[in-house]
């Protein structure tokens, strides 16, 4: 029988303090050896405090403090046995037929809703959440359904049909009331980071803009084909990234960064995507992009994205990359000028497909159309790179097939059928 003391783990190198941004157990509550303590916020990334043997809790940081790496966050009685057992009783007390069984329920009962919330209660869905965003919904005007509590996106749906009470949207109209809230560890360093960009580098942004007919009608055609052979949708991202990493190869300096008096040109292309995750925006790295087939690159997005919604990404996942790849399209958005990601010191923004009018062979037609914007800095990436560079994406994206060479038809070859 002992007290075991959990202390913050290293997020990573140079990381001296975190934030205890949420505990997932209560002060006194029994928790299971390996089960998750709590929500842990650096200025890089999330990790969990994890319980390294069963007992009862003893929580000395409260949520929102800042604490060092080393120091103990909270305490584990192991001598306390046996409390995490009323769940198993409280689920067989239903189909209990005697009179004692159904004291003994009620007695556990209390137990039982003191671990009903969970960390997915409330959240919602990669889909509910950009239904939820272009409607203006908060989490709190609906009740999830899905499992442990998280929202679906019938959820959404069928709260939109319903419609929400005036209670449920209170608080906003008429009302002088203000709210405060502590920055993340995140958000403050990606505050400082923007910053220092706008700062101390010459950014400048050139636009072009892409038809997507090419993309869509390969879509169209392919679409289940690919789904069906790798497991993952076909989208834009994966043959953006490869128009990328050809435009890369023609233009060397877009993926270079500046050391002290020195350039550095990267003889790989390591991608970071822009992700929106709930603590913010993060950017998880595609390495060696250059040598992936959609297919795989398409996979590992997938998987990075999956990790950010979750806040599993680790350090190593997040850096080191050599250009950077932002879709704004997703939220709708028609233009933008991204903001570099240092060291990096070039950017892609996508944006919103539009259908416009266009002039093609002196005729004018309704085209799927997206601008696309390269932020770049000018100390090292002259004007004819920046634009070369832009124009090569598109020309990629416009003919698929100058993406590849090959015996097969260009289509075929491209998606690896």
């Amino acid at each position: 029988m002992a007290i075991i003391e959990l202390k913050v783990p290293s997020p990573g190198e140079s990381i001296t303090e975190v934030t205890i941004s949420k505990w997932l157990k209560s002060d006194g509550e029994f928790v299971e050896k390996d089960e998750e303590l709590a929500e842990i916020e650096s200025d890089k990334a999330t990790l969990t405090l994890n319980a390294e043997s069963s007992g009862a809790i003893k929580i000395l940081v409260a949520e929102g403090e800042t604490i060092a790496v080393g120091a103990v966050a909270c305490t584990i009685d192991d001598s306390v046995k046996g409390e995490a057992k009323p769940k198993a009783e409280a689920k067989t007390a239903p189909v209990a037929a005697s009179a004692p069984t159904e004291k003994k329920a009620e007695k556990t009962a209390p137990a039982v809703a003191t671990t009903g919330s969970t960390y997915a209660t409330g959240t919602p869905s990669p889909a509910a959440a950009k239904i939820m965003s272009e409607n203006g919904i908060k989490s709190n005007q609906i009740s999830g359904s899905g499992k442990d509590g998280r929202i679906t996106k019938q959820d959404v749906v069928a709260a939109m049909a319903n419609g929400f009470s005036t209670e449920a949207a209170k608080g906003w109209g008429g009302s002088r009331d203000t709210d405060r809230s502590k920055m993340t560890p995140l958000r403050k360093k990606l505050a400082q980071r923007l910053v220092s960009v706008k700062n101390t580098t010459a950014m400048l942004t050139t636009f072009n803009e892409v038809d997507m007919s090419a993309i869509y009608a390969l879509r169209a055609k392919y679409k289940d084909s690919f789904k069906e052979k790798y497991g993952v949708n076909l989208g834009f991202m994966g043959i953006f990234t490869k128009a990328v990493t050809e435009a890369l190869n023609l233009f060397p300096a877009v993926n270079a960064m500046i050391d002290g008096e020195e350039i550095v040109y990267h003889k790989y292309a390591d991608v970071g995507i822009a992700v929106s995750a709930p603590k913010g925006l993060v950017v998880p790295v595609v390495r060696n992009a250059e040598t992936m087939s959609i297919a795989q690159i398409e996979q590992e997005i997938k998987n990075l994205a999956l990790k950010a919604r979750d806040n599993k990404l680790t350090i190593e996942e997040m850096t080191g990359g050599t250009f950077t790849i932002t879709n704004g399209g997703v939220f709708g958005s028609l233009m933008s000028t991204p903001i570099i990601n240092p060291p990096q010191v070039a950017i892609l923004g996508m944006h919103n497909v539009v259908d416009r009018p266009v002039a093609v062979n002196g005729k004018v037609e309704i085209r799927p159309m997206m601008y696309i914007a390269l932020s770049y800095d000018h100390r090292i990436i002259d004007g004819r790179e920046s634009v070369g560079f832009l124009v090569k994406v598109k020309e990629m994206c416009e003919n698929p097939h100058k993406l590849i060479f090959g015996s097969k038809s260009p289509d075929e070859v491209l998606l690896g059928l």
